[in-house]
């Protein structure tokens, strides 16, 4: 039996804008297969967007959604979230969108642990304005505004969001698409600040650039580098150099920003009766 995407989507607005060949379409079949399995009511889940490529989904799944400014999704989340802690909060943005103009929210949100998902579209580009380098561009790639090669080396996604005090963090490819679902699953259902980054392929923009061939040998590219973090202990140092490692990354239970702002409230009201 066909798994029923229909009854998450706003078929209004279809078809979708999105490239022959992105990796956005299988992303957002993943987080509502996720949705689907852990029974969340549609009314009470919300998905918050910036803008770019990744920052059109919201349009086109039936939730309560927000399309907001660039790198300002995570902003708009919180106060979402801190006006409405019953309701689960799922941040969707492509690299440029959460990691550039969007890094500082990213930073204080991994370190307030808001209870809330974020899923970055990582395709290693500003795929929608062009093409140009962003803070995820591998060394030596070529962008619209690296022709001779980036000279910068990649952001560490999971390695600041864990050092920022993210207490979920996974990575998956869109290759990888049930493996995908289990990583937001396990996202959605943990208490804290989660982060999954997606790495996947923007044939188009950034593919065609650096002769990557067609989009569906990108896509089996990450089946070629990818292995799980288990399976990354196991190898030899000699396969390790070129492999990228996938799944759980980091995981821990602390008190999140709500629980800690209503303590905060407690306080405040216990002063204000004693000096009474």
């Amino acid at each position: 039996m066909a798994f029923p995407y229909e009854d998450y989507l706003r078929a209004e607005f279809m078809p979708h804008i999105w490239c022959a060949g992105c990796g956005h379409g299988i992303i957002m079949k993943a987080l509502i297969r996720a949705i689907d399995s852990l029974k969340l009511d549609k009314n009470k889940v919300v998905i918050a967007s910036g803008i770019g490529c990744a920052s059109r989904l919201p349009g086109y799944v039936d939730f309560d959604t927000l399309h907001t400014t660039h790198g300002r999704a995570l902003a708009f989340a919180t106060g979402v979230k801190l006006a409405r802690p019953e309701l689960s909060i799922i941040v969707v943005s492509g690299d440029g969108d959460a990691i550039a103009i969007g890094g500082n929210h990213f930073l204080h949100a991994c370190q307030r642990n808001i209870d809330m998902t974020l899923v970055i579209f990582n395709n290693f580009n500003y795929g929608m304005t062009g093409g140009q380098v962003s803070p995820s561009t591998p060394y030596s790639a070529f962008t619209t505004t690296t022709p001779y090669g980036n000279p910068n080396y990649q952001f560490d996604v999971l390695g600041i969001s864990k050092a920022a005090g993210a207490t979920y963090v996974a990575r998956s490819t869109t290759y990888h698409a049930r493996h995908l679902e289990k990583m937001i699953l396990g996202a959605i259902s943990h208490k804290g600040f989660s982060v999954v980054e997606v790495l996947e392929d923007c044939p188009i923009a950034y593919g065609r650039r650096n002769r990557m061939g067609t989009p569906a040998q990108m896509l089996k590219r990450w089946k070629e580098m990818c292995v799980t973090f288990d399976a990354m202990k196991k190898l030899p140092p000699w396969r390790v150099k070129d492999k990228i490692p996938i799944g759980l990354y980091h995981q821990e239970e602390r008190p999140d920003f709500w629980e800690e702002y209503q303590e905060t409230i407690r306080k405040a009201k216990e002063e204000v009766q004693r000096e009474a």
